[in-house]
């Protein structure tokens, strides 16, 4: 590795902590939702960094602002790292919607959105509830809040991240609000 100049490696140190925190926090979302080949390759990545940046540290034990270049990075790639898997929207969520009075409006709204819903009466601690299910993709996941919150600011809901769903759910939507093209290709399919 070449020789830097003092001030050039606390810099470099940063930004490739940046990285390699980045990529790890990134890792371990997609491990946690199944992804084993996505998985795999950041983590090759992170770990090569990671190394990369370590052997620079020990080399130069001597320069204190190494070190915190070396937490300051973590501490950024972390950040860095969530805000991007939030933007990216990987994976499948099971959203739970609990509501005292709304709910056939709530449940006919996002039909209309091609949401499909199953839903329960319920007990709550007061009163009786209806509780409103959904297994979507994360990037439908703002539509769904927002259209819940239009209707009954008063709701509860919540998310969890799904490892594993049957693909197969068709039967749950209506038909024709399918794309042209997804109608065609299951057509050709014979689905």
């Amino acid at each position: 590795m070449p020789e830097f100049p003092a001030y050039i490696l606390p810099l470099l140190i940063f930004f490739a902590r940046i990285a390699d925190v980045s990529l790890g926090t990134l890792r371990i979302t997609m491990v946690s939702r199944g992804y084993k080949w996505e998985s795999a390759i950041l983590g090759f990545f992170e770990v090569l960094i990671w190394v990369i940046v370590v052997a620079q540290l020990l080399t130069n034990l001597d320069h204190w602002v190494n070190y915190i270049a070396y937490a300051a990075g973590f501490s950024a790639g972390t950040f860095i790292g969530l805000y991007i898997e939030d933007k990216m929207k990987v994976g499948t969520v099971l959203v739970r919607i609990i509501t005292l009075q709304k709910s056939h409006d709530i449940i006919e709204a996002l039909k209309e959105a091609g949401v499909a819903v199953t839903s329960m009466d319920a007990k709550g601690g007061f009163n009786d509830v209806k509780v409103i299910f959904t297994v979507l993709k994360r990037k439908k996941l703002n539509k769904v809040f927002d259209i819940v919150k239009e209707i009954d600011s008063e709701a509860f809901f919540s998310t969890e991240d799904v490892k594993y769903s049957n693909k197969h759910h068709d039967h749950l939507v209506d038909p024709d609000s399918r794309s042209p093209i997804d109608r065609l290709l299951r057509v050709r399919k014979g689905l």
